[in-house]
């Protein structure tokens, strides 16, 4: 599992290490570490390291001191190295000293000429964790002037370290480097796409960081909670979970959600509502019936994708909300409960609920997402007493108690219509085999991703089959701890 601390963690933590260690050496030992990828990624693009020529990019501070040593450090394995400084008074006088000392070269932003085009390498040191905002025009123009791979130190420059916005010029990284802890523009979209690939180097920070802030599921996490059949299983104990979704209007939905329900190996599966002769034809295994009344017992609901917003669909919602059983609100059910604050009121105190809305249906609950979507969802989270999962290219789950988890991966094939519908039936069937709402959420997110890159496998393919296909491609993960 990957572990995210916030930037002001992560420097307190630093300044306990630092208190320890000799001055200069966390530098140094950082530096190493970029100069070795600096290294290798001239190697896998050029063929040798030495003879090339890599171009700092020099701001003040500590950043920019990151930058100069690992430039120092590469000289001495036979590169050239140029530093362009941007704050020539702010510049990190043991740095640049270890770089002079070396044989590199140093010149000013104003005086750089073609420097930028001429490199072999590119290494970002211009702002750190401190930055906010975008790049400023003399930086901007540097790196617009870059024709060569970029490897940032920490993080690109020009992203907010924090919420991963981009609000103006930054750096697009070929690799980052990052130091002692991952950080959240290192997985929420856009800055993670801003990033590279992340390489993440210990400088012994981990015991004094605590619980993370934000926590990223890898296969192992996600193998070690899906529910697996015992030989004493029966279709009731393997989870039994309600589809309430679609309709007249809207069949597509309800045989959607339905399909992510059923494939994701739930026991059961029932239908309740007036698409159930569809679903029935496409799934004859499942209890399609026509009213909730006649559903039966469920260990969980599903309610909202193609439901429609009428009373009909209201009165749906308030029934499900009533059973006492966990239910996952998506779509119009999201809209219903923004619009209808009474629907609140049929809730059973206690009883788990997952939202998982777009950032339009968040909107309408919450208020606008803003830069910030880890601090917007934990906030609506706490407001409802509910695990809520705002959709995007980083998905974002939160519960009432500030536990976070993000799902990144740069892949946008889940970003098409029905696509929630068939997400929303993952984490009901997950929530019905009894794993906690967090986790259901979180482990759907990454199956529903995983699945859509299989079920786009030689694409192109046409948007309109994505979310047709997603469901059947669950049967083709292959997750094992």
């Amino acid at each position: 599992m990957r572990e995210v601390w916030t930037t002001s963690r992560i420097r307190a933590a630093e300044d306990v290490v630092l208190a320890r260690t000799q001055s200069g050496a966390l530098m140094r030992r950082a530096a190493f570490a970029v100069s070795v990828r600096a290294a290798r990624m001239l190697r896998e693009r050029t063929g040798r390291v030495t003879g090339r020529h890599v171009v700092l990019l020099v701001g003040a501070g500590n950043n920019g001191g990151d930058a100069l040593w690992a430039g120092a450090f590469l000289r001495r394995r036979g590169v050239g190295v140029t530093a362009v400084l941007l704050a020539p008074d702010k510049a990190h006088p043991e740095g640049l000293s270890a770089l002079r000392r070396a044989g590199g070269r140093v010149v000013l932003a104003q005086d750089v000429g073609d420097v930028p085009a001429e490199a072999d390498l590119v290494i970002d040191g211009i702002v750190g964790l401190a930055a906010r905002g975008g790049l400023r025009p003399d930086a901007a123009a540097l790196v617009e002037r870059a024709t060569a791979p970029i490897l940032a130190v920490d993080l690109p420059s020009g992203v907010d370290p924090d919420t991963g916005a981009v609000t103006g010029p930054a750096v697009t990284a070929a690799a980052t480097v990052t130091f002692g802890a991952y950080k959240p523009l290192h997985v929420l979209h856009p800055a993670a796409s801003h990033c590279g690939d992340v390489h993440l180097i210990d400088i012994g920070l981990r015991p004094e960081l605590g619980e993370p802030d934000t926590r990223v599921l890898d296969p192992d996490d996600v193998a070690t909670r899906l529910p697996l059949p015992r030989p004493a299983d029966d279709k009731y104990t393997q989870g039994v979970v309600g589809i309430a979704a679609g309709g007249s209007t809207y069949p597509g939905a309800a045989v959607l959600t339905t399909s992510g329900a059923v494939l994701t190996k739930s026991g059961m599966v029932r239908y309740a509502g007036s698409a159930a002769d569809v679903v029935r034809a496409r799934w004859p295994e499942v209890i399609a019936t026509g009213s909730l009344s006649d559903a039966g017992r469920v260990q969980a609901w599903v309610t909202g994708p193609g439901l429609g917003t009428a009373s009909g669909a209201r009165e749906t919602v308030r029934e499900v909300l009533a059973a006492g059983v966990p239910v996952i609100a998506d779509a119009d059910a999201v809209n219903l409960l923004a619009a209808h604050p009474d629907l609140w009121d049929a809730r059973e105190p206690g009883t788990p609920l997952v939202l998982t809305p777009h950032e339009r249906e968040f909107a309408r609950l919450a208020g606008d997402v803003g830069h910030d979507r880890v601090a917007a969802v934990t906030a609506a989270a706490k407001r409802y007493n509910a695990v809520v999962l705002l959709k995007g290219h980083s998905t974002v789950i939160a519960d009432p108690k500030g536990h976070v988890f993000v799902h990144y991966t740069g892949r946008a094939w889940p970003a098409t219509a029905g696509s929630g519908d068939v997400l929303s039936g993952i984490i009901g069937a997950l929530l019905a085999a009894g794993i906690a709402p967090l986790y259901a959420a979180a482990c759907a997110a990454w199956l529903h991703d995983s699945a859509a890159t299989i079920a786009a496998s030689g694409a192109p393919v046409p948007a309109s089959l994505i979310a047709e296909a997603i469901p059947a491609a669950i049967r083709g993960l292959r997750v094992s701890a």
